[in-house]
């Protein structure tokens, strides 16, 4: 390494020489040194790469003489005809010059040209062993029949069921009663389902304290474990619009990305089937396009939509949604608002004067304040709905997504732990796939073998 050191010391200099501050020669040596190994590196790497490429175009040079000559042995030299002439010489070439006429022979009739036969028409043959495929035949579209709504319902709950009901189901036939390590598995499902720590174990009180009466079978324990789901769920089902002078206003709130605005025209669609006048509200005016997207859903459903430019006052698009719901007899109004994080105070301030201003123009509005939750954010969702409660006064939830998560027992969480009725729940893209929540239906849905049509 002593030439290394000689190499780094006349190169320090040569760097002091050239304006580099003395401390700094040694640092400003190395760093030369070392861009200057890492170009030659990469000459030499490029040197590497141009010489693999050229063999191999060499390589296939050869591999594509030696293909053209082997097709030329293939074709093998031109067959002479009958005179002795090849297709390239005439015949006359090879016959010489002509004979001398013999007396007293006459000479023999010159023969006449024989018309050539007129060409029929190439037919191109089929390779041997090589088959003509046919088109089949188009296929005739078959009608899939209708699914019912139990049925939509069940599909779109089909991981909740596989990973709820499948595990309670094992547990049930690997146990012979509710054993100490029954009761701790059973835990250990429900809480992993999302049903939350006190909602689990409420839950199982009430189970334990009632198995004697049924003998601990596992068909009678999984029935009692349905129907104290049951019990702990509030049928409140969708939004019901009252024929009166004012309109119905919905005010829907919610973190970003939960489909607040999804949410909003599937329930427009619903609305305007049922016959009702439906007038939008785009209050999200931070979000890009977001007004554009109400308008989207509004046009299929035949909803008029009220919009501000992006970044106008809120407050201001529900004045304005309020004075034209009342100005065209609307049904019912729904109010968009911006995603807002549960813990920026200011933000969650800014829902509770929409709220004032609704009041002021609408009497009793907004009549629902529905709060929209991800069903895939599990326990999360439970803080969400607690603080968003605290500032605008939730009256429902509508849970999407369901169909995405194993971790359904998060509808039984909010419905016991924060005492709010799930209104909605999604379970798929479809417009249809939002719909009114049924406790015996949800219930059926993940315990029911079957269910009605």
């Amino acid at each position: 390494m002593e030439w290394f050191s000689q190499y780094l010391a006349t190169l320090q200099e040569f760097l002091i020489g050239l304006g580099v501050p003395p401390e700094q020669g040694p640092l400003a040596a190395l760093v030369f040194a070392y861009l200057l190994l890492t170009l030659l590196l990469l000459l030499f790497i490029l040197l590497l790469i141009s010489r693999s490429r050229s063999r191999a175009a060499r390589k296939a040079e050869k591999i594509l003489a030696a293909k053209a000559a082997g097709e030329a042995e293939q074709a093998g030299p031109a067959e002479p005809d009958e005179a002795g002439a090849t297709p390239e010489e005439p015949a006359e070439k090879m016959s010489g010059p002509p004979e001398a006429p013999v007396a007293g022979v006459e000479p023999a009739a010159e023969e006449k040209p024989v018309a050539p036969a007129p060409e029929q028409p190439a037919v191109p043959e089929e390779a041997p062993g090589e088959e003509v495929e046919l088109e089949p035949p188009a296929a005739e579209p078959v009608e899939e029949p209708p699914v019912s709504v139990f049925e939509r319902l069940r599909q779109g709950l089909n991981k909740t069921r596989s990973s709820l009901v499948g595990r309670v189901d094992a547990l049930l036939g690997s146990h012979a009663g509710l054993d100490d390590e029954f009761i701790e598995e059973l835990e250990e499902i429900l809480i992993t389902a999302d049903f939350g720590m006190r909602a689990t174990q409420d839950l199982v009180q009430d189970l334990t304290r009632k198995a004697a009466a049924v003998k601990s079978e596992p068909d009678a324990l999984r029935n009692l474990l349905a129907d104290e789901i049951r019990l702990r769920l509030a049928s409140a089902g969708g939004v019901e619009v009252a024929h009166g002078d004012a309109p119905l206003v919905l005010m829907i709130v919610g973190v970003n990305g939960v489909g607040k605005t999804t949410t909003i025209g599937k329930l427009a669609h619903q609305f305007a089937r049922e016959g009702k006048k439906v007038v939008l509200g785009a209050g999200d005016t931070f979000r890009a396009a977001a007004a554009q997207q109400l308008q989207v859903w509004g046009e299929r459903a035949g909803a008029e939509v009220i919009t501000h430019a992006e970044g106008s006052d809120p407050s201001a698009v529900a004045f304005d949604a309020a004075k034209a719901a009342v100005a065209r007899q609307a049904d019912v109004l729904i109010l968009d608002t911006a995603g807002r994080l549960h813990t920026k105070v200011n933000l969650m301030q800014e829902l509770a004067k929409m709220r004032r201003v609704l009041k002021r123009e609408i009497p009793g509005a907004p009549h629902e304040s529905l709060l929209v939750l991800d069903a895939t954010t599990g326990q999360n969702a439970l803080v969400q709905a607690a603080k968003f409660q605290e500032a605008v006064e939730v009256t429902g939830v509508i849970l999407t997504k369901l169909d995405g998560t194993a971790k359904g027992g998060i509808v039984v969480a909010i419905n016991s732990q924060l005492q709010l009725p799930i209104r909605y729940i999604g379970v798929g893209e479809g417009v249809a796939d939002l719909r009114p929540f049924d406790a015996d239906q949800f219930v059926d849905a993940l315990f029911g073998p079957s269910g009605p049509a």
